[in-house]
């Protein structure tokens, strides 16, 4: 066979192109040959080492996912078993608890009831919608597509000791920020109203077509909170306090005292479930450093209307006055008679009584099983990438075997040829 008819048959065999890239770092010697055949045997070694490379490493992935989920699964485990003895220890506590506390609950428990009452009282609102369906529905409310990214109405969300301190911070957010809805996410927000394409609201959906199901049609507009968004209070938080109260520069006169009647900031006043106090956001942040902080940023609650307007110089954020004084912000004065906001916090859950220890313990356990969910969502994450894997170790596998009985059935026509004397490739 001559130089040129030599030549062209290295290059028809379309098996061989189509397996090995440009790139192929196996160097062939173009005149090599091993009994008389073609420089194209060294082709085939690089191609099959190639395939042996890849599949090694998609084993090695597979492999590494493997171990991930496994030490994941432990941690996971470790947790479980972690928050379970907590909660044995709460459940004793309980048991063991004087009546007094059971006395606080009742009253905590009214108070909740109160509030709830004067929520649905409003009827055509998303807040009256969204508390009836909780009551009448309670066990599938967490699982609706709707609603489980709902945290609550903010009125719900917060409690106060002191009624009169509750009336006046309700009056100072107002009606339309006392029944807003909360959310964790953007996606949370988007659940409850859907549209046109030309903007309008589709009303057989999210929490319109609710309304609609429950007997009461959602009217006007509505405010939703996503916590996600809010800008985030970055400081300090008061140590060794069960509350997690932010750490706050008190105000100062300009002469460097602390103005006279200054009770403390409207958002450390507030009293939060244990189960709210933190890891409700992805980044790990509660309903303090986030929803009230943005409600209240650094509003100053003082005795007296006399003593607020003496710390005139040193507040910025705003002020009340428990004797019903209102600053909206520095130079802004609420004045005429107390608005009666018919929504309003309710008492405080008595937490003050517990002891230290059973509120760390709550907080550690909602903390736990934060960081439960996030390895729930890692190890999903890991088992998709490992199904991944090996779907493509199966698929290279796959093609490795056809390009070996390819290979296989090409050298059995080509030795045939060679037998037979004919010249030129044979076609596969």
């Amino acid at each position: 066979m001559s130089e040129a008819n030599q030549q062209d048959s290295s290059i028809q065999d379309p098996s061989a192109l189509k397996h090995v890239g440009q790139n192929d770092s196996c160097p062939i010697a173009k005149d090599a040959t091993q009994n008389g055949a073609p420089y194209q045997v060294e082709r085939v070694v690089c191609t099959s080492k190639k395939f042996e490379r890849d599949i090694q490493m998609l084993g090695l992935k597979i492999k590494k996912h493997e171990e991930n989920i496994k030490f994941l699964k432990s941690q996971k485990n470790s947790l479980d078993d972690s928050i379970l003895d907590m909660q044995v220890r709460l459940g004793n506590y309980h048991s063991s608890s004087s009546p007094v506390i059971k006395e606080e609950d009742h009253t905590r428990v009214k108070s909740e009831e109160e509030t709830f009452e004067d929520i649905i009282r409003h009827e055509k609102s998303a807040a009256s919608i969204l508390c009836l369906l909780k009551t009448r529905h309670a066990s599938q409310t967490p699982h609706l597509a709707l609603t489980k990214d709902v945290l609550g109405i903010v009125a719900q969300l917060g409690k106060l000791d002191d009624d009169n301190l509750s009336r006046l911070l309700s009056e100072y957010l107002g009606i339309e920020t006392m029944l807003a809805v909360v959310c964790k996410t953007n996606e949370g927000v988007k659940a409850l109203e859907t549209y046109e394409n030309d903007g309008s609201i589709i009303k057989n959906s999210g929490i319109h077509e609710l309304g609609i199901s429950i007997g009461r049609q959602l009217d006007g507009r509505f405010q939703v909170i996503c916590l996600e968004n809010l800008r985030q209070y970055s400081g300090e938080f008061v140590a060794n306090d069960p509350q997690m109260r932010l750490d706050l520069l008190k105000p100062e006169l300009p002469d460097g005292g602390s103005p006279p009647g200054f009770l403390g900031f409207a958002v450390n006043m507030i009293n939060i479930d244990t189960d709210n106090l933190s890891c409700l956001t992805a980044t790990g942040n509660g309903l303090r450093e986030t929803l009230f902080y943005n409600l209240f940023s650094r509003l100053q609650v003082y005795k007296t209307r006399e003593d607020m307007l003496q710390a005139l110089p040193c507040i910025k954020d705003g002020a009340v006055s428990l004797d019903g004084g209102m600053i909206k912000r520095s130079g802004i004065f609420a004045l005429g008679c107390r608005a009666n906001i018919n929504v309003k916090f309710p008492k405080g859950c008595g937490t003050s009584n517990l002891p230290v220890n059973y509120l760390e313990t709550e907080k550690q356990i909602k903390e736990m099983k934060w960081k439960a969910e996030r390895i729930q969502e890692d190890m999903q994450r890991e088992q998709a990438l490992l199904n991944h894997a090996m779907s493509s170790f199966d698929e290279k596998k796959k093609e490795f075997v056809k390009y070996m009985v390819e290979r296989s059935s090409y050298s059995t026509q080509r030795a045939a040829s060679d037998n037979t004397g004919q010249d030129g490739p044979i076609q596969i």
